[in-house]
């Protein structure tokens, strides 16, 4: 049978392109969303059902900490639910993802994600902040560039270093770094460095300094809000933001709410590391990006790249062989998704 690792996608990924995604995919899933929903509305805040059946999408509105995640989450696990036929032997997620892995790796009930990745984006939308930006350390052909990321580390600890200038990288995502900290820290690297592609450096609307030691309030505020009772054993091996590995039957779920509730916000998550664990460990046939979105697909190849796995060292030969026999699958995208959720189990 294929071989799989399931890779959940973080905030950012529920876009104008993917409105009405859940009404499209998981009308049959009524009961699910609406349990969802129900806690959702007894929190005061508007349901999936509102949003994601919204006559237009709204960047003020969708993007929001409190709504995107919940957004995010719901999809994730749906289109989790719906793989068919296959041997998933891992997951991984990136940044929020990471809660939605929790939940499709058995390490918390669907019911008790929702209640995680609600509380937790609910929290980052009430503090807000500080802020994050996106930058590459490759060519536009996914080459790394000599000494490049290393340059950018180090601007940013030189940025970090002057008063009042908070800045520090929050997601080691393929080819691309992502910064995170205050308005003078980010504008003052924004400031330094030439644009990119013609579209970097890229701000990231609404998005919070995630991972960095300023989430230490939304942090103490999850713990005391989140209870050790939701967590347990998973059920499939879970690969972490440092490349860790949590196993069925060795995981103690006390230290892995501590690492999701406390140090998974407030360092810097490495998914790189975490696809190169998922290859070098697992070696699957296939990574599944489950919705929505399709834009971690290039981080995942990039990372791959990075890993040299599988003798992909350039955009044009992932290109290649992923024409020649996909060895990514997005959700997102109608003709990948049929691969996996139609086959025979």
């Amino acid at each position: 049978m294929t071989t799989a690792v399931v890779i959940c996608p973080g905030r950012g990924t529920y876009t104008k392109a993917e409105l009405g995604y859940l009404a499209r995919h998981h009308g049959e899933k009524a009961a699910l969303l609406e349990r969802f929903d129900a806690r959702r509305r007894a929190l005061g805040q508007e349901t999936l059902a509102a949003l994601d059946g919204a006559s237009s999408y709204s960047v003020a509105r969708h993007t929001r900490g409190d709504n995107a995640s919940a957004l995010i989450y719901a999809c994730s696990l749906a289109d989790f639910q719906d793989i068919a036929g296959l041997d998933i032997v891992a997951v991984t997620g990136n940044s929020m993802g990471w809660y939605s892995a929790l939940a499709c790796a058995g390490a918390l009930s669907a019911d008790a994600g929702f209640e995680v990745v609600n509380t937790m984006g609910t929290l980052m939308q009430q503090h807000l902040i500080g802020g994050q930006t996106l930058y590459p350390f490759t060519d536009e052909n996914w080459r790394p560039i000599a000494g490049r990321k290393a340059e950018l580390l180090e601007l940013a600890e030189t940025i970090a270093a002057r008063p009042d200038h908070d800045l520090a990288l929050s997601i080691d995502l393929g080819g691309m770094l992502v910064l995170a900290g205050n308005e003078a820290g980010l504008a003052a690297f924004e400031a330094a460095i030439p644009p990119a592609q013609g579209r970097f450096p890229m701000r990231l609307a609404n998005h919070a300094a995630f991972h960095t030691a300023l989430q230490a309030p939304v942090a103490a505020a999850g713990r005391a809000a989140l209870p050790e009772a939701l967590f347990r054993q998973p059920t499939l091996p879970l690969i972490d933001g440092r490349g860790a590995i949590w196993w069925p039957g060795a995981t103690e779920p006390a230290a892995l709410r501590l690492y999701t509730l406390g140090y998974q916000v407030v360092e810097p998550y490495d998914f790189t590391r975490a696809i190169t664990t998922a290859a070098r460990e697992f070696a699957p046939d296939l990574f599944i990006i489950t919705g929505p979105g399709t834009t971690l697909g290039g981080a995942v190849a990039q990372s791959l790249l990075l890993a040299d796995w599988a003798g992909i060292d350039t955009k044009s030969a992932f290109q290649a062989r992923q024409s020649a026999s996909p060895i990514i699958a997005s959700m997102g995208l109608a003709d990948q998704r049929s691969l996996v959720t139609q086959r025979e189990k």
